[in-house]
C-alpha cells in the first residue's frame, strides 16, 4: 500500500536554483513519486533541467507550465515537451478539440481548471458571473473543456476531487495541489482552496501535490513519510 500511496505523491520542486532541486530529488527520490519542474525552476535554468532531475534520480517529470495560447501554438509547446519525455504537462483548454490526434507518446496532458490561489471574491472580481463565481461550478465547466480539448486528466483542488473523479470517470487523472497537513504550523499563505493528503485522496485525487509542508519542513524526509501515509490511509 506505501508503494502505492508514493506513486501518488508529487513534490514541487519550486525552487530557483539547480543544484538546490538536484539535492532535493536526490533526498526525496526514495519517497516521492512526481517530481513537478515548474515555471520558476524552468525559466531561471532551462529545459536543461529536465534531464538533470532525471539523472538526479526523478522517477517521473510534471512540467507545470500551464500552457494557455492559439491552438497551433500550444500545439507545438505540447510536442516539444514530449520530446523532452516529461509524464505530465499542464495547460489551460478554453477551445475543444485542441489537442485532437496528437501523438504525445508518454506525455499526459492535464487540464488546468481554477488555481487553488483563487476562491469565490477573486472570480468576482475577475470578471466572471455570478453563477460561475462558485469555484466549484467552474471548475467543472473547465473540466469538461479540458477532457473535450484531448486532455487525460484535469488540476483541481480537493474540494472538487469527488465531483471531478464522478463527473470524469475511473481512469482519468485528477491532480490535487493546495495540499497542507492540518492544524496551524502550515498556514496556507496564498492557497484558499486546500485539504488533508488522506482526505484528497479518498475523494478521489489521483495524485497530490506538495510542495511547502515537506521542502520547509525541519526533516523533508520524514514529512514526506507522513503524507505517504496520509494517502495510504486515504486509499484504504
Amino acid at each position: 500500500m506505501l508503494e502505492k500511496a508514493r506513486e501518488r505523491l508529487i513534490f514541487a520542486l519550486d525552487v530557483d536554483s539547480a543544484e538546490e532541486a538536484e539535492l532535493l530529488v536526490r533526498m526525496l527520490a526514495p519517497e516521492v513519486g512526481v517530481f513537478k519542474l515548474g515555471l520558476e525552476l524552468f525559466v531561471s535554468q532551462g529545459p536543461q533541467m529536465v534531464e538533470r532531475l532525471r539523472r538526479a534520480g526523478a522517477n517521473a517529470i510534471f512540467l507545470d507550465l500551464k500552457l494557455h495560447d492559439i491552438p497551433a501554438t500550444m500545439r507545438a509547446a505540447a510536442k516539444a515537451a514530449a520530446r523532452m519525455g516529461v509524464d505530465l504537462l499542464t495547460c489551460h483548454c478554453d477551445q475543444v478539440g485542441i489537442f485532437d490526434g496528437l501523438d504525445l507518446g508518454r506525455t499526459r496532458l492535464l487540464g488546468v481548471t481554477v488555481l487553488t490561489s483563487l476562491g469565490t471574491e477573486d472570480l468576482l472580481a475577475m470578471g466572471y458571473p455570478e453563477e460561475l463565481s462558485d469555484p466549484a461550478r467552474l471548475v467543472e465547466k473547465r473540466a469538461r473543456l479540458a477532457i473535450d480539448a484531448g486532455c487525460a486528466g484535469v488540476v483541481a483542488s480537493g474540494h472538487e476531487a469527488a465531483a471531478m473523479r464522478e463527473l470524469l470517470g475511473p481512469e482519468a487523472l485528477v491532480v490535487c495541489p493546495g495540499i497542507r497537513l492540518g492544524g496551524g504550523e502550515d498556514n496556507p499563505d496564498d492557497q484558499k482552496r486546500i485539504m488533508t493528503p488522506q482526505r484528497a485522496i479518498a475523494a478521489g485525487a489521483s495524485h497530490i501535490v506538495v510542495g511547502r509542508p515537506i521542502r520547509k519542513a525541519e526533516d523533508p524526509v520524514a514529512a514526506a513519510r507522513k503524507i505517504v501515509e496520509g494517502i495510504a490511509q486515504g486509499l484504504a
